[in-house]
């Protein structure tokens, strides 16, 4: 078998730079050298390896959730250039029987960029041939624990070829889950809070249970408290602005004129979200202060960044909630990640129940 020569990784256009330093951290860590090959703007970012033997031996040390500005980081070979463009199929398909036996279903890809929409349509219509020729190779039909296989393609006669394990990976083609905008939700941002549930929350029927209590900080015009009624969680929410009269109707709402940075429930809650417009130190001392409290259980929160050293105010605001809890005891989980429906953001989940 052929070890992996690279990472791969996919993340928002414009943040390659903060994609770069955190793989470059992580490799480092686990003891693999290698350089970074990064284009501004290009949404994706590739780890080379100086030996690749090392990274194949050392992989499942990178764990793909302590990432937080890749969408999916893949294990790959390549690129493949000068694909012939009567017979791409063949070196495809022994490049990726180099690297696995098996794999459990095929995805090809392209950048989340504007640019690569053309090569896109390109990939829709060669994933089909392109799945006979690997299950005829006997590389697809793996089970569910098998990796998946990823093509990748920078052109039409270029491409890196890759495997993700499926339980250290993001589950959705691209890393992007494709979420439908509910027209009776107050606002877009409400899809941030549905990505955040669907990519933090594995256990819903216990974490999300209907007749629980929230408290959401910033929330006019609501559309995180759109997220939260929906699922009939009885939820307090916190802003001096207007909330959406449809969301009042519901019965499960308490509007609260207030600022969210002063206000505390009289009694622990299930759910803290917080969306607030704010420094992210300031963001993340509040959301450290209620979990030292033992206000909430469970904690989803954006922490809006700077323009500059935006990986390092994330690591800082880890930081700060860190040493806060860390005299306190007791179990917590703590991620960050960019997910695809922030902007020039991170969102946070803290978890206090395990």
């Amino acid at each position: 078998m052929t070890s992996p020569s690279s990472i791969l990784l996919y993340c928002r256009r414009g943040f390659e730079k903060e994609c770069a330093a955190e793989i470059q951290a992580h490799t480092l860590a686990a003891g693999i050298s290698g350089h970074i090959r990064a284009k501004e703007n290009s949404a994706y970012v590739v780890f080379v390896a100086h030996e690749p033997d090392a990274l194949g031996a050392q992989a499942a040390r990178l764990r793909f959730d302590a990432l937080i500005f890749a969408r999916q980081r893949i294990f790959a070979i390549g690129p493949l250039s000068d694909l012939p463009v009567d017979d791409r199929i063949t070196p495809l398909i022994g490049a990726a029987a180099g690297l696995q036996r098996r794999y459990s279903t095929l995805w090809l890809e392209t950048a989340d960029t504007n640019e690569a929409k053309e090569l896109a349509r390109f990939t829709r219509k060669f994933e089909r041939p392109f799945a006979a020729a690997a299950a005829e190779a006997g590389l697809l039909g793996g089970n569910g624990s098998a990796p998946r296989l990823h093509g990748f393609f920078l052109a039409s006669t270029a491409a890196y070829v890759g495997y993700t394990p499926p339980d250290d990976s993001s589950p959705w083609p691209c890393g992007i889950p494709r979420l439908k905008f509910p027209r009776s939700a107050p606002s877009r941002s409400t899809l941030k809070l549905e990505e955040a549930f669907l990519v933090f929350v594995d256990r819903p029927e216990t974490m999300l249970r209907p007749g629980m209590s929230a408290v959401d900080l910033g929330a006019a015009p609501g559309g995180w408290t759109w997220q939260l009624v929906r699922r009939h969680i009885r939820t307090t929410a916190v802003d001096n602005g207007s909330l959406d009269e449809t969301l009042m109707e519901s019965g499960l709402v308490t509007h609260l004129r207030a600022d969210g940075f002063r206000y505390r429930p009289s009694k622990p809650v299930d759910w803290l979200v917080c969306d607030m417009v704010e420094q992210p130190s300031r963001i993340a001392r509040l959301v450290a202060d209620w979990a030292a409290d033992g206000a909430f259980r469970y904690a989803v929160f954006n922490l809006k960044l700077p323009m500059n050293k935006r990986h390092e105010e994330v690591e800082r605001c880890r930081g700060l909630i860190e040493e806060r809890l860390a005299g306190k005891g007791g179990f917590h989980r703590l991620r960050f990640l960019q997910l695809y429906h922030d902007r020039e953001e991170v969102t946070g989940f803290l978890d206090l129940v395990g």
